[in-house]
C-alpha cells in the first residue's frame, strides 16, 4: 500500500524543459549512458523522474529530482526502500489505473 494516491500526484516537465527528451547519467564506474525521460511527476514536496534505457534488457529507473545550488534540476537515487516502493506503486497507479468495477 502506498502512502500517496494518484490524485495527489502532478505531472511535471522540469527535466525536459532543461535537458530535452534525454539525459546522460554516469554510473559508479564512470560509464555514461543516455536515458529517455519517460515521465516526471511531483507528489508532496518531492519530484521524481522515470527514465528508460536503450537496448533489449533496459529497465525503467525511477529517480528523485532535486534542485542544485545553481537552480538546475538534477537526479539522485532513491536510497530509502520504503520511499522507492511507495513511488514505484504510485507510478504504476498513475499509468495503469485500477478498475473501479469490483
Amino acid at each position: 500500500m502506498t502512502d500517496f494516491s494518484a490524485d495527489q500526484a502532478v505531472w511535471t516537465s522540469k527535466l525536459k524543459e532543461v535537458y530535452g527528451e534525454t539525459v546522460e547519467l554516469e554510473d559508479e564506474q564512470g560509464k555514461s549512458s543516455v536515458y529517455d525521460i519517460i515521465a516526471e511527476f511531483a507528489v508532496g514536496d518531492r519530484a521524481y523522474a522515470v527514465l528508460g534505457g536503450s537496448g533489449r534488457a533496459a529497465e525503467q529507473e525511477i529517480l528523485r529530482i532535486v534542485v542544485s545550488p545553481d537552480g538546475l534540476p538534477e537526479l539522485e537515487s532513491i536510497m530509502d526502500d520504503d520511499e522507492w516502493e511507495n513511488i514505484s506503486e504510485l507510478y504504476d497507479e498513475l499509468t495503469f489505473p485500477a478498475e473501479d468495477s469490483e
